[in-house]
């Protein structure tokens, strides 16, 4: 049994429709029950940055898919506030909760009945020469690749100061358990169970190079430097990308936040899942 959580905050994707109509129902849904419900707004609103500052939140509802859950990690994960998700979205790998199970699960979370899944994240810091350029916090991966010209590019990784292996590809991600079942997943990496602690590293496209994955420990600093005549830049987590020149690195560590995840059922339910969506890709279309 964990705490009662009392306050929550509402957050939905607005670009996806009927996202708005269930956030307000699952508002009055708590209201009624003795909630105190913080804000209803839109994961797209400034604003939100503020809302999640406030002192008394005990939790964050969010309702999309994988995408606004990412958002939604961003916003918490240094204020640590857990997160429930709704999945409204067409994969929700990272959702528990599908759109008409609200109800029974978040009776079960206003008695206590539920756990905290601690994720681990990263941190990804953007050096040119001595100078760094910005510091962000990564939930899925950092990818450092080729930019708008289709030709790959030599990237070099080093472990704690030490070469580790070298590559002609289209990029390298450097990913967490959690992002092992996204971009890593579909460039040929490692499966990891999402309480696990690692880095993965994973080639894109090698061109006579290792194309194997490489899981390193939690404490491990990896730093990717690209060589290139054209451009290659680097993304956090899908975000909008940042242009590299040559010689510049990517230096990839273990983050001090963790993404905190509301969950009911056991941990084998992401073996479940990931077997159900092996088997049959939801993102695929029908008919």
């Amino acid at each position: 049994m964990e705490k009662r959580i009392s306050n929550f905050g509402i957050t939905y994707n607005a670009q996806i429709n009927g996202a708005l109509a269930i956030s307000k129902e699952i508002s009055a849904y708590l209201t009624k029950a003795g909630a105190r419900i913080s804000s209803v707004e839109a994961i797209q609103e400034e604003t939100m940055r503020h809302d999640i500052k406030q002192p008394d939140l005990d939790a964050l509802i969010v309702l999309g898919g994988d995408g606004t859950i990412l958002r939604a990690c961003h916003l918490c994960s240094s204020a640590r506030i857990p997160i429930v998700g709704v999945n409204l979205g067409t994969m929700g790998f990272l959702i528990e909760l599908q759109r008409d199970e609200w109800r029974q699960y978040l009776q079960r979370l206003l008695s206590g009945e539920y756990r905290i899944e601690k994720r681990m994240m990263l941190q990804a810091e953007h050096f040119r020469k001595e100078k760094s350029w910005g510091i962000w916090q990564v939930v899925n991966e950092v990818v450092v690749c080729r930019g708008q010209y289709v030709r790959p590019v030599r990237i070099a990784t080093e472990v704690d100061g030490y070469p580790m292996a070298s590559y002609v590809a289209d990029g390298v991600i450097a990913a967490t358990p959690t992002g092992s079942t996204a971009y890593a997943l579909a460039a040929g990496g490692a499966i990891l169970p999402p309480d696990v602690r690692n880095i993965i590293i994973v080639p894109i496209a090698p061109h006579l190079s290792p194309d194997q994955s490489i899981i390193l420990s939690e404490g491990a600093k990896v730093t990717i430097k690209v060589h290139t005549t054209h451009q290659a830049v680097f993304s956090i987590d899908g975000h909008t990308p940042v242009v590299m020149n040559d010689g510049d690195q990517v230096q990839v560590s273990a983050s001090e936040h963790d993404s905190l995840f509301i969950r009911f059922h056991d941990p084998g339910f992401f073996y479940r899942t990931l077997n159900r969506y092996l088997e049959q890709n939801p993102s695929l279309p029908t008919g």
